[in-house]
């Protein structure tokens, strides 16, 4: 994946709400990040936990040591005296691109890795746990660098919790077997997926708006360092669908020859089409007659109400062109969501899939579900300076050959999203649960 950790550290010692931090505070937040990492992994076999099906995806137990190594190296081996590093040779496998931190095993052979074992990555965990505990009990943790960089890791394995969810379930996709990571439970979000909600416009007027995050203003102290500076930019009038393309509409698309007809695409989409043979959305297939698609919770029934999920940027870009309309621009897309509340299909609601849109009036679906493409190229806003050091790596040598997608999706952490943030992939990516909202000009 092009992106792991992307960061701002803040100024002082606050945590993500903009409230101040005490060491027992950020200690209990620790606790609670890494232990979500670690129940994610409930139901897996250590045998699921080491396979890497495709050069983008991780193996379960390489997230796992990843995201100690990143405590290890960035908090506890510059801010712990004494701290001796659990085994040199992980500082070379869990660094992911982090060239000034050092050489890094290739990343598409982390599924080679057959030692060290799960076990052994496990003890490394609960290892670094415990230094962090002493870490954070200790005078340093009131130091605004420890905090800074503590919410930072923190961040970074939010991201890395996604991703884990996002491997396996490609993982799971290639056996024949075609297991279940979980049954479709889901506590937090229910929806009736068979009520049907009409698409509508919401028309926004034109104007000059300040987007990207500056701290204080949104009501987060954290922010990775690609969502600022705040900056401003005239937008025309335009309109958003009031909900996110249903996997029914995404159908007629299909039927209508979409996958066939060169003119509603992209010169690359159009060659991506015809290299992959491309003829329908990622994990869907055909079985006995009826459309299914491999979740989470297996091979499932395609639920026609619910959101298209796992589309390319170019698959998005020619259904909008086909539906006369097009991607809104990430400036669009976050004007219109700043004032809605962060509610949505998150990674807590336990379906760890996209739902159908509730039917309420307004934006619906603009937080959680999928994460929405948008027609904006990933780059720097304007004044943007990368960090010094390691941690500068993370957004600036990435902004190229990429498009932003905002909202978060099924498998996103909620404490981890806002309207600011800016996700990124190449245009070709399918298998992170990307979808799309319409949006129109106002003539």
């Amino acid at each position: 994946m092009n992106r792991t950790a992307r960061v701002k550290v803040p100024a002082d010692g606050v945590d993500r709400r903009g409230r101040p931090v005490d060491g027992p505070g950020l200690l209990r937040r620790y606790r609670q990040v890494r232990a979500f990492t670690t129940a994610l992994c409930d139901g897996l076999e250590r045998e699921d936990m080491v396979v890497q099906s495709m050069s983008d995806v991780s193996p379960t137990k390489w997230h796992l040591a990843h995201t100690s190594w990143f405590f290890e190296t960035f908090v506890l081996a510059p801010h712990l005296p004494g701290y001796t590093a659990f085994d040199a040779a992980y500082a070379f496998l869990f660094n992911s691109y982090y060239v000034q931190a050092g050489e890094r095993h290739c990343r598409a052979q982390r599924g080679l890795l057959s030692r060290p074992t799960v076990a052994e990555v496990l003890r490394y965990r609960e290892h670094v746990d415990a230094r962090m505990d002493r870490l954070l009990r200790s005078a340093a943790a009131l130091a605004p660098a420890v905090h800074g960089l503590v919410e930072l890791g923190l961040q970074h394995e939010q991201q890395h919790q996604e991703l884990l969810l996002t491997d396996i379930k490609h993982v799971f996709s290639v056996n024949p077997l075609r297991p279940a990571y979980r049954a479709r439970a889901g506590s937090g979000v229910r929806r009736s997926p068979a009520a049907h909600t009409d698409l509508r416009w919401i028309a926004f007027a034109e104007g000059l708006h300040e987007v990207g995050h500056e701290v204080g203003h949104e009501g987060a102290a954290f922010a990775f360092d690609n969502e600022g500076p705040r900056h401003r930019e005239f937008l025309d009038a335009f309109e958003l669908g009031s909900r996110l393309v249903s996997n029914a509409e995404y159908r007629e698309f299909i039927e209508d020859g979409g996958y066939r007809r060169a003119e509603l695409w992209l010169s690359l989409g159009w060659a991506a089409v015809q290299a992959n043979e491309w003829s329908k959305p990622f994990y869907w297939e055909r079985r006995d007659g009826e459309d299914m698609c491999f979740t989470l919770a297996g091979l499932q029934a395609i639920e026609p109400e619910a959101p298209v999920t796992h589309l390319s940027y170019f698959e998005a870009d020619a259904y909008a062109r086909w539906a006369g309309a097009r991607l809104p621009s990430e400036a669009e897309w976050e004007v219109a969501a700043r004032q809605l509340p962060m509610q949505g299909n998150f990674v807590e609601s336990g379906a760890l899939h996209p739902m159908a849109a509730p039917g309420a009036e307004g934006l619906q679906q603009m937080f959680g579900d999928v994460w929405e493409w948008t027609r904006s190229p990933y780059v720097a806003y304007p004044g943007f300076r990368p960090a010094r050091g390691a941690v500068g790596e993370y957004n600036g040598k990435f902004m190229c050959n990429q498009f932003v997608l905002r909202g978060g999706s099924c498998v996103t952490p909620q404490s981890h999203i806002r309207p600011t943030y800016r996700n990124f992939f190449p245009p070709e990516a399918t298998w992170q649960f990307t979808g799309l909202r319409l949006a129109r000009d106002v003539r």
